[in-house]
């Protein structure tokens, strides 16, 4: 009979150098992309129902701002369309007139907080982000400091209607 000699299991080292070098690489990169991709929230919300806003929102000022292909288009209301912004020569949108006339209106009424946003379907991400800033607050100077003034920080965003062309629908 042939005796099974058992040799004593060494005890295994854990090596977990592969493990450190990924951990301080990995470590200072997070650390790094914590830094550079800061993400801020903003509530939004949705334009009231036709039924509700109808009765309550005779006598109020609704300010719009229609993000089109060509131009921005400030209107409300009570008298249509208060102001066209067609894009800038470079093919952007004029985001410095659009802050200038949020302004103004803001002058002329300052316990409005709310607007609606209204982009079409085509409209980039980074268009109506630019658009969102210019309309809830402009940067001003307070006492010797740089500070976000408020404008319209309530924005709802719904969709602009289908503009028809002049020789109408085909």
């Amino acid at each position: 009979m042939r005796r099974k000699h058992r040799r004593p299991e060494a005890v295994a080292d854990l090596d977990i150098t592969a493990f450190m070098n990924l951990m301080i690489v990995l470590v200072p990169v997070l650390l790094i992309n914590l830094v550079f991709s800061q993400t801020s929230v903003l509530n939004l919300n949705l334009p009231e129902s036709a039924a509700n806003s109808a009765q309550d929102n005779k006598d109020q000022l609704q300010l719009q701002v229609m993000i089109l292909e060509e131009q921005l288009v400030i209107a409300d209301n009570k008298g249509g369309v208060i102001m066209q912004i067609p894009k800038q020569a470079e093919g952007e949108h004029d985001y410095k007139t659009l802050a200038l006339a949020m302004q103004d209106i803001k002058a002329r009424v300052p316990e409005k907080k709310d607007i609606t946003l209204l982009p079409q379907e085509s409209t980039s991400y980074q268009t109506l982000v630019s658009v969102m800033d210019k309309v809830r607050s402009y940067k001003t100077v307070v006492a010797g400091s740089v500070v976000n003034a408020e404008l319209f920080p309530d924005i709802s965003i719904a969709d602009a209607p289908e503009i028809i062309p002049a020789g109408g629908a085909q």
